[in-house]
Formats: structure tokens, sequence, C-alpha cells
């Protein structure tokens, strides 16, 4: 047995232990918690894990990814056995529904038959129109598909992604650009306006926002919540020196917390 095929074969076994475990938990005498869950009472878990794998992986925390990464795969075998429970799948299928879907989105690699590719943009657009013409898949239009449930940030960014497929796009940054200053004049103008016009114009103004991001190969969501991290840090500076003081004063607290960094 090689290197490679050891490595394989421990992770066939931890994995098939892990779905064990999970039956057990589910069984006629497992736990009275995990034996109550459906799949919608699982689904805050599930976000709450991916965001702490976002986290760590951020953070650039090796040992803590890891973790992460584990209590997360343990709410695909959660919903799994969920299912199998009531006859609807098993985990089985949901490693068999995703193996073929690789392999099918992956000609240039599995079919001798498949194009050379050797960019990665390439191969971007072969698996977005696999995606638009295999059975089960069909899409009436490029905006088919996108989850409905992901982050605003990162919703504007695929359908931007998407609309540019098409064709639909500027030549360079300085479109977007030049779109978030007439964004910004709109907002202006609806601030003494109704409440739906002011809202409607800020969204103008993060969706502008989100498409310069892309032109620059920012993910957006990423920028946002670095910029989250960086006020808290800084903000903590702030209230060292204690709060109820002047505003005057936090400011210059803040302005050395930055020249701290």
């Amino acid at each position: 047995m090689n290197k490679i095929t050891g490595r394989y074969k421990k992770a066939e076994e931890e994995f098939s232990r892990l779905v064990g475990i999970m039956a057990t938990l589910r069984g006629k005498d497992g736990c009275p918690w995990d034996k109550e869950q459906t799949h919608r009472t699982l689904l805050p878990y599930v976000v709450e894990e991916t965001y702490e794998v976002v986290e760590a992986a951020e953070d650039g925390d090796s040992r803590r990814l890891c973790e992460e990464l584990g209590d997360l795969l343990l709410q695909i075998v959660f919903h799994a056995q969920v299912a199998d429970d009531s006859g609807e799948f098993d985990m089985a299928d949901v490693c068999n529904g995703i193996n073929e879907k690789l392999i099918r989105r992956h000609p240039h690699i599995f079919s001798p038959d498949g194009k050379k590719l050797t960019r990665p943009e390439e191969v971007t657009r072969q698996w977005e129109e696999i995606k638009l013409t295999q059975e089960g898949e069909k899409r009436q239009s490029l905006m088919d598909g996108i989850p409905k449930g992901l982050p605003a940030l990162l919703a504007a960014q695929r359908v931007q992604e998407r609309a540019s497929e098409a064709g639909f796009d500027w030549d360079d940054a300085s479109g977007p650009l030049e779109k978030i200053y007439e964004e910004l004049d709109e907002l202006k103008d609806s601030l003494d306006g109704a409440a739906g016009k002011k809202k409607e114009e800020m969204g103008d103004v993060f969706f502008a926002l989100v498409n310069l991001c892309r032109f620059m190969g920012i993910n957006a969501e990423e920028a946002l919540r670095d910029g989250v991290k960086k006020f808290t840090r800084r903000f903590k500076k702030v209230e060292e020196g204690g709060l109820g003081v002047p505003l005057a004063v936090m400011e210059e607290r803040w302005q050395k917390a930055k020249k701290e960094e």
C-alpha cells in the first residue's frame, strides 16, 4: 500500500466511523436531542458552522480550521442521516451525487474526448456551460441557480459575474467607478424623499461598489468583513481609556489606534 492509498484508506475508515456514530445517535437508544432534529431545525447550525470555517481560514489558524471543518462535516452527515431515517436518501447517495457531478463538470480531466483547458477562466466558463445544459440542471436564465440564501454582497457578485459571462459588462474598472459616483448622486437626491426610495438608492450604491470590487479582483464579502474587523480592533483601543468621554477624546484615541497599526 503506497502512502497516498494509505491516507485514503484512513480517511475512508474515519468517515465510516463518523457515519456510524451519527446513526447510533439517531438510533432507537440514541440521544434524545439528536433524535428529534429535522432538516429545518438543523439549518441554523449549518450556517453557523460555515461562518466558523470562514473565520478560521481567514485567520490562518490551521488547527482551528481542521476542527471547524469537522463540525461542518458533522452537519452534512447529520442531514444525510435524517434523510436516511425517513427513506429520502442516505450518505452514499450524497457522496455518489457529488462524485458524479465532479466528473461531469471536469471533462478536460476525466473524459478522453474532453478539450484540454489550461486557464482557470476557461474551466469556469465550461463549468457554467455544463450546468446550463445537463439533464436535471437546465436553466431558463443565467441568473437561475444562484442560492437565495447567499449573503447579499456575495449574491451581488455572483449576479454580476453571470451578467458578465453574457457580455453585459464594462470594458474596464472606470465604468463601475463612474457608476458609483452616479449612484451616490442619486442617493443624495433621495435623502429628503420616501424611506422606500432611500433604501432603493442605497441598494444601488452597494451593488455598484460590489461591481468595482469584482473588476479589482476583490471579494466584496471578504473586504467588508475585513473592514468590520479593523473597526472592531480600533474601537477596542478607544474603549481602553473608558467611555462616557467627549467625542473629541474618542476621536483622538481612534487616530492613535490607526497610527499604532
